[in-house]
């Protein structure tokens, strides 16, 4: 039973970890990086409208955001696995999958461009992994 109940904690505290990671990433990115993107974003709900920004972004800007797709999914892979105590990259994999859905919506709600979606694709998984492998690495 603390197995399970374990195994589903590691999982949801990985996922939430990876979170923070990548929106302080992505907030560093508006308001430091790239603060006129943020600014023609803030407010914006037609769907027409933020395709026109997400068309005109930087690619920098886009760039930014998989670098912190890529730390927050090593950083939750580490948190999963220290949680869980696994020796495989199991649990790390789910919260992979899970981020890879997540980065699916969020490119379904925010149109990026097409090499963004073929990133979005490649970069959860592997990422989570590393984040497992290090923490197996260092116990």
């Amino acid at each position: 039973m603390w197995t399970i109940l374990r195994s589903v904690l590691g999982v949801v505290a990985g996922f939430v970890v990876a979170s923070i990671v990548m929106m302080i990433v992505e907030t560093v990115n508006g308001k430091v990086l790239y603060p006129e993107l943020g600014k023609s974003a803030k407010g914006v709900t037609d769907r027409e409208e933020i395709k026109k920004i997400m068309d005109s972004a930087p690619t920098g800007a886009l760039v930014v955001v998989l670098i912190g797709w890529v730390l927050g999914s090593i950083a939750g892979g580490a948190v999963t696995t220290r949680i869980c105590r696994c020796q495989t990259n199991r649990h790390a994999l789910i919260l992979g999958c899970m981020l890879t859905l997540a980065g699916i919506v969020n490119n379904l709600m925010l149109p990026p461009p097409f090499w963004f979606w073929i990133a979005t694709l490649v970069v959860f998984l592997p990422s989570t992994s590393l984040g497992a492998r290090l923490v197996r690495q260092t116990a």
